[in-house]
């Protein structure tokens, strides 16, 4: 039975404080089970048990690593219908989103459980001593450990994959840190449950006390406490600008900063080359505006930014999109907020003299129902104010009218940092294409040719991250094997004797730190 208490390590506790979970779609507050409110206690008594879990869960084989998220995946798959049916009462999403979700968060915490016993996120590294070298050459011995306990910070938009059991989790659990969450305000029943099913496989696969908390509550002070802790060493957070740069703030101007991955702001910029506009302008707007309006547009990679050059298609393009956005029907956004804020910034676009409207979608007499809009601007009036290349997160979009490749380049080249750039082409376009891709490497995170930007496959040689304020490090990724990194750091070992090296290969690597058991005996 779903209960409004805190999860801290294996215990429940219960606070006066309470908050409510919200239905989305109705914006009626669900009077059962009221959420306990973390205080600052709380939030000390969690980091303080992470830290205290730190050394024996980062000493455990990786295999024990494996099996826990392993185990985290079954129990997830086992919460069934419940997980299901709070997930759609508190974000509006609908059934076979929620169901996919799910899938993908179990994935990916079954992939990471693969990517840990590999063992070659360690990049291990070996330069043998050279003692006849003058001076002597020292042996060398390189591999990455864990960084140490991890806040995480549930994103509005997943409430699964990105959220109390997601990418950031996953992954940090993969390198050997510990995790305390803040859950999302806006779905507190969904995060209990997965915090639940956490626990039990932390339990069942006798992990250490502590190497995993939830934390609740509606306001700021919670997580801006959870960052500021001495004992948090990292921070994993998908969210707006502004909660990130606040976050980024706190971790920066504590007595020793720390690290804050956050994914926070992208439009997404679509480049429809000449040929291939004049070959398949149809087609591209049917694309295009099945990517704008999925899932109400509440997607990171919503495609929030069209660049066209004047030609043939057009004309056609822009008709048949706009006839496909006046036939959309209002979806539920995730919450009154995301829903108030995505009104303010349509509105916005609607309200300048250089936007022409193109097209607006079927309207709801329901709270918090998005209504997709298409809005069209000139190249030379987009390039008179950066306001037009703000994100508006839901389901609208720009599309910018160029002159020719060379506007086209400029605007590119003003653009902010991206998490996708997405360039459809033909063979004829090659050439030109071509000048444009240095440009977009500098841009994005991820290059799509041909496709859309929505969807992100879960596999090791994916990239979700990109230059600000894409994310807060370009250098780093939030899904994909590659996620480990953000919770490792390098450490050299400098004529260290055999007996403390070990040389117990339990995934073929090379005889430096193989066993972490042998590694961190003197760690």
């Amino acid at each position: 039975m779903l209960t409004g208490d805190l999860l801290i390590g294996g215990s429940r506790f219960s606070r006066e404080g309470r908050f409510y979970a919200v239905d989305a779609a109705t914006a009626a507050v669900i009077p059962e089970p009221a959420f306990s409110i973390a205080t600052p206690d709380d939030v000390a008594a969690a980091c303080a048990m992470a830290a205290a879990a730190f050394v024996p869960y980062a000493n455990l084989p990786f295999n024990h690593r494996g099996a826990f998220l392993e185990a985290i995946a079954a129990e997830v798959e086992a919460l069934g219908e419940e997980l299901m049916h709070w997930a759609g009462r508190e974000t509006g999403l609908p059934a076979a989103r929620l169901s996919g979700e799910r899938i993908r968060t179990t994935n990916q915490l079954r992939l990471f459980a693969q990517t840990v016993r590999d063992g070659r996120w360690q990049e291990n590294r070996h330069d043998p001593a050279g003692p006849q070298r003058v001076p002597p050459k020292p042996d060398l011995r390189l591999c990455k450990i864990a960084i140490g306990p991890v806040a995480v910070f549930g994103a509005s938009n997943f409430p699964l994959a990105f959220s109390v059991a997601g990418g950031d989790t996953a992954s940090a659990l993969a390198a050997g840190c510990p995790v305390v969450v803040k859950g999302h305000p806006a779905h507190p029943g969904t995060s209990a449950l997965v915090a639940t099913a956490v626990l039990k496989a932390a339990v069942r696969t006798g992990m250490p006390e502590g190497v995993f908390s939830l934390l609740a509550g509606p306001g700021n002070e919670l997580g801006a406490a959870l960052v500021a802790d001495p004992r948090i060493k990292a921070v994993g957070f998908t969210g707006s600008r502004t909660g990130g740069l606040a976050l980024m703030k706190v971790a920066a101007e504590r007595a020793v900063p720390i690290p804050v991955y956050a994914e926070m702001s992208s439009i997404n910029p679509v480049i429809l080359m000449p040929a291939a506009l004049a070959s398949r302008p149809v087609a591209l707007a049917e694309g295009y505006v099945a990517s704008m309006t999925l899932g109400a547009g509440q997607f990171c990679t919503n495609p929030g930014l069209v660049l066209v050059i004047e030609g043939n298609g057009f004309d056609v393009f822009v008709k048949r999109a706009g006839d496909l956005v006046s036939a959309a029907a209002a979806q539920t956004m995730l919450s009154a907020g995301i829903h108030r804020a995505y009104a303010e910034g349509r509105a916005r676009l609607a309200a300048s003299a250089a936007v022409a409207c193109v097209a607006k979608g079927q309207a709801s007499e329901q709270l918090s129902s998005g209504q997709a809009a298409l809005f069209s601007i000139s190249g030379a009036a987009f390039l008179s104010d950066p306001v037009y290349a703000h994100e508006v997160f839901g389901a609208t979009s720009l599309i910018v009218q160029c002159r020719d490749l060379a506007e086209l380049t400029r605007i590119v080249a003003t653009l902010e940092g991206q998490l996708t750039a997405t360039l459809h082409m033909d063979p004829a376009d090659y050439d030109a294409a071509r000048t444009l891709l240095p440009l977009l490497e500098q841009l994005a995170g991820r290059i799509i040719a041909n496709g859309w930007p929505t969807g992100v496959e879960v596999s090791p040689a994916m990239v979700h991250g990109g230059p600000f304020p894409a994310t807060s490090d370009g250098r780093s990724t939030s899904v994909g094997t590659l996620a480990i990194d953000r919770f490792l750091r390098p450490i050299c070992y400098q004529d260290m004797p055999e007996e403390f090296i070990g040389t117990d290969c339990s995934h073929d690597r090379t005889p430096i730190c193989d066993s972490i058991n042998d590694r961190r005996q003197f760690g």
